[in-house]
């Protein structure tokens, strides 16, 4: 294979993962030190830590007062799963998905659960959303506001009803921080710290407004909770979990990186500047696409796209005739010379999402970074063309 000149200038930091994530601007191990080590998370100090969490996660994300903010176990997906587990079953369900995370909770819907009045709304081929006008008033809702695997969003809140007589449970995992949320329009909000903040993993969030804290109280499923599930005691909310007490143990070098992450983020201006930061990075990329004859958007409409997780695919027909498995070895190829080179790590898409590129643009990442980073897009597509024996 003949070698394509590189371009000249690389990314100062080519991780653009979508999760975890890049660190913030300026991360060091230092900014741990404050970490509460060797101690419980039960002590006085530990639990202030915990609390510490949750009131600044309060102030930046801007969750109203009379919400109750967790911090639960197994990531954004127990957060969700403890929500279906407790809450589903008393009403008819709508479950709307578009991508690999948001089929895991109709699976959960349908082959666990097994919800007698479930409908079940699926977006096909990826990127593209499912009819969200089918939401019933008189059903719990459960969505993902931005697809991770499929790069695309809900493109607002207007379709989910104010005067609804079900919950509203959004796994907002990969928007939080990065998309506005609808308080008004949200009963249940989940989300996992190694995504917009570049936290680390294993913690979920779990916020619920007064409407869903009264479906735990007054309802009680008949299937049985793990320990790890249950979020009332003798019919009331747990209030200690939203205090500062865990189901679980907590990582407190977890919690301190965190805590890192929400200082981080009130020092640049707080929610304005996550979403700006992100809207700007993924504005890089629509540039570039819209010049770039070779790729384009996994999700095709510009109102749900995503602004984290990026997705694309290549349309240039000399690679869309190959056969299939021959389009998935070229992205493979594509995403490795990117990684071989070092400026573009972790860039492959999703294992079960079509074969193309996935470039996160959440918050901690620099626009400079991502605008560095096209010329290189381009030359790694040459380059697999080469490899591929492709000819023009």
């Amino acid at each position: 294979m003949t070698r394509i000149p590189p371009p000249g200038t690389r990314p100062a930091d080519s991780r653009f993962s979508s999760g975890p994530t890049k660190k913030r601007p300026g991360w060091t191990l230092q900014a741990l030190d404050g970490a509460l080590l060797g101690r419980s998370h039960r002590s006085k100090p530990g639990k202030a830590k915990l609390k510490e969490a949750i009131d600044r996660t309060r102030a930046v994300l801007g969750v109203p007062a009379d919400f109750k903010i967790g911090i639960v176990p197994a990531s954004d997906t127990g957060a969700v799963e403890m929500v279906m587990w407790s809450m589903l079953g008393v009403r008819p369900v709508d479950i709307f998905a578009w991508e690999s995370f948001g089929e895991e909770w109709v699976t959960d819907a349908q082959e666990q659960l097994r919800l007698a009045d479930c409908r079940l709304h699926v977006g096909r081929p990826y990127g593209v959303l499912p009819n969200l006008a089918l939401a019933r008033k008189n059903a719990d809702i459960v969505f993902t506001q931005n697809g991770t695997t499929s790069g695309a969003k809900i493109p607002n809140f207007d379709w989910i009803p104010a005067d609804r007589e079900g919950l509203a449970i959004n796994d907002a995992t990969s928007a939080a921080f990065a998309q506005p949320i609808d308080w008004t329009k949200c009963d249940v909000v989940t989300y996992s710290w190694q995504k917009v903040l570049g936290g680390e993993a294993a913690h979920g969030m779990l916020i619920l407004s007064p409407r869903a804290v009264a479906r735990l109280e007054t309802y009680t499923p008949e299937r049985p909770l793990p320990k790890i599930f249950r979020m009332t005691k003798k019919g009331k909310l747990d209030e200690e979990l939203f205090e500062g007490a865990t189901i679980n143990t907590p990582s407190l070098l977890a919690t301190e990186d965190y805590l890192d992450t929400l200082k981080w983020a009130e020092s640049i201006g707080g929610l304005p500047a996550l979403h700006a930061r992100a809207n700007a990075n993924a504005k890089v990329l629509s540039d570039w696409v819209a010049k770039t004859p070779w790729v384009e958007f996994l999700a095709p409409d510009v109102a749900t796209r995503s602004n984290t997780g990026v997705c694309l695919k290549v349309v240039d027909k000399r690679v869309t005739s190959l056969p299939e498995g021959g389009q998935a070895e070229f992205a493979k190829y594509l995403a490795a010379i990117l990684e071989k080179e070092g400026v573009a790590l972790d860039a492959a898409s999703y294992r079960s999402a079509p074969p193309g590129l996935r470039i996160w643009c959440g918050a901690t990442i620099e626009a400079s970074d991502l605008a560095a980073l096209t010329p290189w897009l381009d030359w790694a597509f040459a380059a697999s063309l080469a490899k591929f024996e492709i000819g023009g």
